[in-house]
């Protein structure tokens, strides 16, 4: 059976894990608020920990429910993407040859078979955006490893429906939105720093923060500026 707890007109969903601290997230885009709880702690525990970061939950349900969504897409001719923080234009080229999909000048171009549905060309374009993150990483690994003393052992480059980024530190394995190859190169490298600490600090400690501020002095700026870009249409869970 589940459990949560109600704070006002706020649900706080509740996860019972082997953890040793509880640990809050608010998730896009209505601000779902979740508690990943140790099997010991009450609910009473947790009542009193979700109270006492009420006003952050409050704050951060504000700016996810202000952030803008980009329109449905429907893999047009001329349709606007992104990629990298640059927009383009969708040039869709239907061709009786193998599907590819590169940039040239400022259109993304689509080649693709005829009569190809919709889910095709999504299908065909995500798998592109997902290789090309995977591009970047190389570089900001051999960049970021040294510098923090980290290993990861594995990176996962998904669709994910709820966060940016994620990371087991037990495992070393760390997940990377794919969404990220439309946002400019910098919001990787903030995610992927974010994530690289985690392996040291576990969790969104001072300790955490004071990391951060060492590896990468500007985060928050970053972090601001990934949250006032648009969010896929319907890409975050409610």
């Amino acid at each position: 059976m589940s459990e949560h707890i109600q704070l006002g007109d706020i649900r706080v969903e509740v996860q019972r894990k082997n953890n040793k601290h509880a640990h809050l997230y608010v998730y896009p885009p209505e601000g779902r608020v979740h508690i990943s709880a140790p099997l010991h702690m009450g609910l009473d525990a947790l009542r009193a920990f979700a109270i006492s970061r009420l006003s952050w939950i409050k704050a951060q349900q504000r700016q996810m429910r202000a952030q803008p969504r980009e329109t449905e897409r429907e893999y047009l001719n001329r349709e606007s993407h992104q990629v990298w923080g640059r927009r383009y234009l969708l040039e869709v080229i239907e061709v009786n040859a193998a599907p590819v999909v590169e940039l040239k000048h400022s259109a993304l171009v689509l080649q693709i078979r005829p009569g190809s549905d919709e889910a095709r060309k999504e299908a065909l374009l995500e798998s592109w955006y997902r290789e090309e993150l995977r591009a970047k990483l190389p570089v900001l690994l051999g960049k970021w490893q040294p510098l923090m003393g980290v290993n990861v052992q594995r990176i996962l480059v998904q669709r994910m429906k709820t966060r940016w980024g994620g990371c087991n530190p037990s495992t070393g394995n760390i997940r990377l939105n794919t969404e990220l190859a439309k946002k400019p190169p910098e919001c990787l490298e903030y995610i992927l720093i974010h994530e690289l600490t985690h392996l040291i600090e576990p969790t969104h400690s001072n300790r955490f923060l004071a990391l951060m501020d060492k590896f990468m002095p500007h985060w928050r700026q970053i972090k601001d500026e990934l949250n006032r870009l648009p969010v896929r249409h319907e890409e975050w869970d409610h």
